[in-house]
């Protein structure tokens, strides 16, 4: 391809040049195939430099929405060093179209994602992830961490983490009655999610109109994403910390030591301290909390005042199994 590019850039500089100036388009798009040229030399010589994003210093937080994905991300993100790849949505983009498909394109060849095959695809997404990661930070250096925010796309942490083995894993989890509580509150008429997409969505309408068939619904988000993300961790065999939200907020500081102490990270106490302190939820603008904000609460069980009877029976027959393993009762 490079030589390709060479060979039509010198033919076209001869061409222009004979014409001289009275060919203007000529020489233009002579100058255009000059900085394809460039474009083409820099990328061959990133990939040659071996400055690809290493798989091994990949950190990824899979869990569900409205978990403190985007606070723990933040003080991670303080990292000397660190990146931040936010919600890729790889998870879902492979993880739906597999799970979705039926049983008899699993079994063939012919699928592009077939179990037959599944040695070469898994291959492509672990080559797909690098490149989206690659381009999506490129000034990430080969000694830093990339910390990548995928809750929403925790349907497809089985073949992620198939893909990419390597990888530190994040299974971080939240009382589904608080998740729930907090998405119908952003999804209501004023509430952040509604704003920030017109009041266009099925999700606000059916908060006012049907809101218990809402909970239902996200409630099936949940445990999909969740139990995916908890199949992923039992099978990861990298380095990999169960994190719960409750924990997190209750003792912010060891937590986070013993986040990096579990995956292997070396960070400084001062750098931790300085990530904590910044990113606290005393640091968050009143304006920014409250009701309808996207900093809501901070705070745990509080589902218990904002769900009815009938949505929190809904929710915790949806999340049985997940309930039992995170949040058993004493």
């Amino acid at each position: 391809m490079l030589e390709g590019l060479r060979g039509r850039a010198r033919e076209l500089g001869r061409a222009a040049r004979s014409l001289g100036k009275r060919s203007r388009t000529l020489i233009r798009v002579y100058s255009f195939l000059l900085g394809q040229r460039e474009r083409a030399y820099l990328e061959l010589g990133r990939w040659r430099s071996g400055d690809a994003v290493d798989p091994g210093r990949m950190v990824w937080i899979f869990g569900s929405g409205r978990s403190g994905s985007t606070w723990l991300r933040s003080m991670m993100g303080e990292l000397p060093g660190a990146g931040v790849w936010e919600e890729p949505m790889v998870g879902r983009l492979f993880g739906e179209f597999y799970s979705r498909a039926p049983k008899d394109n699993l079994r063939s060849a012919d699928f592009v994602m077939g179990d037959p095959i599944r040695r070469g695809w898994i291959r492509s997404v672990r080559n797909f992830v690098l490149d989206g990661a690659l381009y999506s930070n490129p000034r990430l250096g080969s000694g830093g961490y990339l910390i990548i925010k995928e809750p929403n796309g925790s349907v497809g942490a089985p073949l992620l983490m198939e893909a990419l083995p390597e990888s530190r894993m994040i299974l971080l989890v939240r009382d589904p009655r608080d998740v729930i509580a907090s998405v119908l509150d952003a999804a209501a008429e004023g509430g952040w999610l509604y704003e920030s997409r017109g009041g266009k969505t099925n999700a606000s309408r059916n908060t006012d109109r049907r809101p218990n068939a809402f909970v239902r619904e996200r409630a099936n988000v949940y445990r999909r994403g969740v139990e995916s993300a908890w199949r992923a961790y039992d099978a990861h065999e990298g380095p990999k910390v169960l994190v719960r939200y409750e924990d997190l907020r209750a003792d912010t500081m060891n937590e986070m030591r013993r986040i990096y102490a579990v995956l292997g990270i070396a960070a400084e106490e001062d750098d931790l301290r300085r990530a904590v302190e910044r990113h606290s939820w005393e640091n968050v603008p009143e304006r920014e909390k409250g009701r309808g904000k996207f900093y809501r609460r901070g705070t745990s069980g509080g589902w218990k005042e904002d769900l009815t009877p009938k949505q929190v029976e809904v929710v915790e027959k949806t999340t049985a199994s997940l309930l039992e393993r995170f949040y058993p009762e004493p």
